[in-house]
């Protein structure tokens, strides 16, 4: 009942929004094209687990290293760490890995989601990004019609990716014409609180869109735009990455003991990185700043350093856990 009222709740949020606003209008546009993207992508990606994935997942789990390059190189190709999560519960669910080795896929698929923020940072804000996605649309449509499993996957894949790419145009398009009417950095909180409610923020609208990936190609469009300072993006970076655990949990529900076991130790994982990173907040943002001297990045490039602020942590947040594989 509680989840009902919840859902109603956000339609009509969602409605007054879309209504009181034209802006909002293209942004919230911009969400649901790329969130469709995402799930395009996902159905693509699943005619192939049943083949060269399975068999990548299932051969790359009997050594910690070679499973947590697996998953993130899976979910980097794929762009949902969701969905390497769900493959692996279920994978542990029918016996066909260890917990051991679907921990070493998780850590991986942290490491793998990483590969968003670089891919909107560095390309998809660079170009005009409409332009690349309309092809990926036609040819991807044109495929996905074929009665060929293989071609109609193909298909599902370029479609989304162009869907992903189309999402982003029109989220940038409506936070530059957003800055307009209302500046949203001057709600910006420094020091500490503000990583604390920002990092809040981030969980709330990852648990709404059910993707990680989704957050932060709104938290790199929005920052692109000048609308949110980049301290407070740091912390929603943090806020999206403790978010995405709940896809991993809602998808254990329906698994056996050992799937819930993983979907937990997945939870326990998140939360111990996220409390690391918004600890070391601070000094990781100088780090950050020295490695932007050194590789001669824009000190005003927030977008780059975001993406390399977000790769530290899920790095740093797997180092530090895998001493702990055997105790979780």
């Amino acid at each position: 009942m509680l989840r009902k009222i919840l859902f109603l709740g956000l339609l009509l949020i969602l409605g007054i929004s879309l209504y009181s606003n034209p802006n909002f209008k293209t942004i919230l546009t911009g969400i649901a094209i790329l969130l469709f993207g995402m799930v395009m992508l996902e159905e693509g990606f699943k005619v192939f687990t049943k083949g060269p994935l399975q068999d990548i997942l299932k051969k790359a789990t009997n050594k910690l290293y070679k499973s947590i390059t697996a998953g993130a190189l899976v979910t980097a190709l794929i762009q949902s760490s969701s969905l390497v999560s769900v493959i692996t519960i279920s994978f542990i669910s029918a016996g066909l890995i260890s917990l051991g080795g679907g921990l070493g896929l998780i850590f991986g698929a942290n490491i793998g989601t990483t590969a968003t923020a670089w891919l909107v940072a560095g390309f998809g804000l660079k170009i005009k990004i409409s332009a690349l996605a309309m092809p990926m649309l036609v040819f991807g449509v044109v495929f996905s019609f074929r009665k060929e499993v293989t071609l109609k996957g193909i298909g599902n894949v370029l479609a989304g990716l162009g869907f992903f790419f189309l999402g982003i145009h029109f989220m940038k398009e409506g936070f530059d014409v957003f800055k307009d009417y209302i500046d949203l950095s001057d709600y910006a909180i420094s020091g500490f609180l503000g990583v604390i409610v920002y990092t809040g923020l981030g969980i709330l609208i990852t648990t709404i869109l059910q993707s990680s990936s989704a957050t932060l190609a709104l938290i790199l469009t929005a920052l692109a735009a000048g609308q949110i300072e980049y301290e407070n993006a740091l912390a929603l970076a943090i806020g999206a990455n403790v978010g995405t655990t709940i896809t991993a949990v809602l998808g254990s529900l329906g698994s056996n003991s050992a799937g819930r076991r993983l979907a937990l130790a997945h939870f326990i994982f998140n939360i111990i990185t996220g409390l690391t990173a918004i600890a070391l907040i601070f000094p990781l943002a100088r780090l950050v700043n020295n490695l932007s001297d050194l590789l001669s990045i824009a000190a005003d490039n927030y977008t780059i350093k975001l993406a390399i602020f977000h790769t530290i942590f899920n790095v740093l947040g797997v180092i530090l856990m895998i001493p702990f594989i055997k105790s979780l």
